[in-house]
C-alpha cells in the first residue's frame, strides 16, 4: 500500500530563536542532529537516536521532530506493530501505531506534543490506514510532571483526540491491567469496511465481546 510522507514544516517562535517542527523526517535529516539529554523515557539518548533513525528507514516510519537548532527536544514515532505484540496478528499493512512521544522536560508547555502530533496527520497523509496507540500508566512520568494517574490519563486524552483519536474497548490483558490504562484509535476516511472488521477481530480475542 502506499505510505505518504509529504514532509511538512511549522516554526514555532522560542525566546530569540525557532523551534522547527517537521516531518515525516528522512533518516539522513535525523542523522544530522542529535537528541537533548532529557529524552531518555526509553533507552539512552544516543541509543534512542539510532532507534529513530531506524524507524524512519522503514517504509511505513514516520518522525515527527521538533528540533532547536540542532538538537532535537521532541519526537513522536509512528510504525507497525512489534511483530511480539497482539496488533500485529492481523497482518494489516493499514495498521499503524502512534508509539512514543517524549518532549524535553526544559521544553515542557509549549504545547509541543500536539503540534507534533496534528502535523504528523496534515496534509490527509494518515487517511488511509487506522491508526492506534496504547496508552499505560506506568509509561507516564508522574513523577516529573507531578501529575496524578488519572490526570494524565486525561492529559493524554486531551492530546490524542485533538487529531480525533478516539477511545475504543479491547480485551487485550495489558490494557486491562489497570483502569488508567487504553486503546486510542483513528480510522483514517479511506480504511476500507474489511480492514476495520479485520482489527475488529485483532482487539477482541473473545468474539462475544463485541
Amino acid at each position: 500500500m502506499e505510505h505518504r510522507k509529504r514532509l511538512q514544516t511549522e516554526r514555532l517562535p522560542y525566546r530569540d530563536r525557532e523551534i522547527v517542527i517537521e516531518g515525516p523526517m528522512p533518516a539522513a535529516a535525523l542523522a544530522r542532529l542529535k537528541l537533548h539529554p532529557q529524552l531518555d523515557a526509553f533507552r539512552r539518548p544516543e541509543e534512542q537516536m539510532k532507534a529513530l533513525i531506524e524507524i524512519a528507514e522503514l517504509p511505513e516510519g514516520r518522525i515527527i521532530a521538533a528540533s532547536d537548532g540542532e538538537t532535537v527536544v521532541g519526537y513522536v514515532t509512528f510504525h507497525y506493530p512489534d511483530e511480539l505484540e497482539r496488533w500485529s496478528e492481523g497482518g494489516m499493512t493499514d495498521l499503524i501505531e502512534l508509539g512514543a512521544v517524549e518532549v524535553s522536560d526544559d521544553y515542557r508547555g509549549l504545547g509541543l506534543g500536539k503540534r507534533m502530533i496534528q502535523l504528523a496527520f496534515s496534509q490527509e497523509q494518515l487517511e488511509n490506514v487506522i491508526v492506534y496507540t496504547t496508552e499505560y500508566y506506568w509509561h507516564w512520568d508522574l513523577e516529573g510532571t507531578k501529575l496524578s494517574v488519572w490526570e494524565y490519563r486525561a492529559m493524554m486524552e486531551r492530546l490524542m483526540k485533538s487529531v480525533q483519536m478516539e477511545w475504543v474497548a479491547t480485551d487485550d490483558p495489558e490494557i486491562c491491567a489497570h483502569p488508567a490504562n487504553c486503546l486510542m484509535v483513528r480510522v483514517g476516511k479511506e480504511v476500507p469496511l474489511s480492514s476495520i472488521e479485520q482489527f475488529d477481530r485483532v482487539r477482541f480475542r473473545q468474539r462475544f465481546m463485541y
